[in-house]
């Protein structure tokens, strides 16, 4: 089942590298549950209608200098309507800094005020795609997750039918492993789903008769990554004498994780084939099909024009 996270505000800040200018305020338990942000400007100026509270709260160069314009008695209710609705928290960007009302209702109301040099705009894209990624609904599967010449490939199967061992022939032959045995599927977006590895097995690959190998230690940091985007599946299976194989590839199979729909191939194992090297070309094929060339297509349009010329 899918679940909607959350991410604690001292993760936000630490990513971020945001200086926190109200120490003494505890951010211990603080939680984020939307990756959306909200620029106050409207509330600024005492509109408090519709207003995302629960949102991270941004206040950029354009909401400083209004502020700034704005005489004390003008502005210390609307900070106090403002600090008082239970907002996350406030960050300071485009070298700005918090006057001495905010200072004080941020205290009165416990919220904690940050500050960074970098521009809203840039903040804001990094602070989005930061949390879309740590608030994403997930599932947990069980696979093995290789990226292969950039392509996101992930290997299911039985248990024992040869996932890891497929894995680290790939990265034997220089392609790198994100995680093996359980995949963390996160959807980002409604076109992207990104997997990772649970932080305890990261890195680690089991090999039944061996055990438990790292990957990282053995071959080296260029063998592992922490993420990757799923473009892929290939699902490995006994093969089947009396089932029939698709053996040009015109229609595209799929499978769906999180209502994402994702391609996929059904591989069947028998004695003598090499996995890695079909699954290279499976990845190499499926990069090419995204560059406007199928192949299955062009066999196709070469039969139909060689029978055209026939008749």
């Amino acid at each position: 089942m899918a679940n909607v996270q959350s991410v604690e505000l001292s993760q936000l800040v630490e990513k971020l590298n945001l200086k926190n200018v109200t120490p003494d305020i505890d951010m211990a338990g603080r939680q984020l549950t939307t990756p959306e942000i909200n620029r106050p400007a409207l509330q600024l100026t005492g509109y408090f209608d519709h207003f995302a509270s629960e949102r991270v709260q941004i206040v950029g160069y354009v909401e400083y200098t209004y502020l700034q314009s704005r005489t004390h008695e003008e502005k210390y209710p609307i900070y106090e309507r403002f600090f008082s609705s239970n907002i996350p928290c406030v960050v300071y960007t485009s070298q700005t800094k918090p006057e001495e009302e905010a200072l004080e209702l941020a205290q009165k109301y416990q919220v904690p005020l940050f500050v960074t040099e970098s521009k809203t705009s840039n903040f804001m894209a990094e602070a989005i795609r930061w949390m879309n990624v740590q608030l994403a609904p997930r599932i947990s599967i069980h696979g093995v997750l290789v990226d292969v010449y950039g392509e996101g490939v992930l290997i299911m199967g039985e248990s024992g039918i040869g996932k890891s061992e497929a894995a680290l022939e790939l990265i034997k032959r220089g392609h790198r492993l994100v995680t093996d045995d359980v995949v963390e599927i996160h959807k980002v977006s409604d076109d992207t789903l990104i997997g990772r590895s649970p932080e305890i097995t990261k890195h680690f690959i089991e090999l039944r008769g061996i055990g438990i190998i790292d990957v990282k230690t053995l071959f080296g940091v260029e063998s592992v990554k922490e993420t990757q985007q799923i473009d892929m599946v290939i699902k490995l299976e006994e093969w089947d004498r009396d089932k029939e194989y698709d053996r040009l590839g015109l229609t595209e199979e799929y499978t769906e994780f999180l209502g994402n729909k994702i391609v996929c191939h059904s591989l069947p194992i028998r004695p003598g084939r090499n996995l890695a090297i079909i699954v290279e070309s499976a990845a190499v094929n499926h990069r090419q099909k995204k560059m406007g060339y199928n192949a299955a297509q062009e066999l196709y349009r070469r039969f139909q024009e060689n029978m055209s010329k026939k008749r």
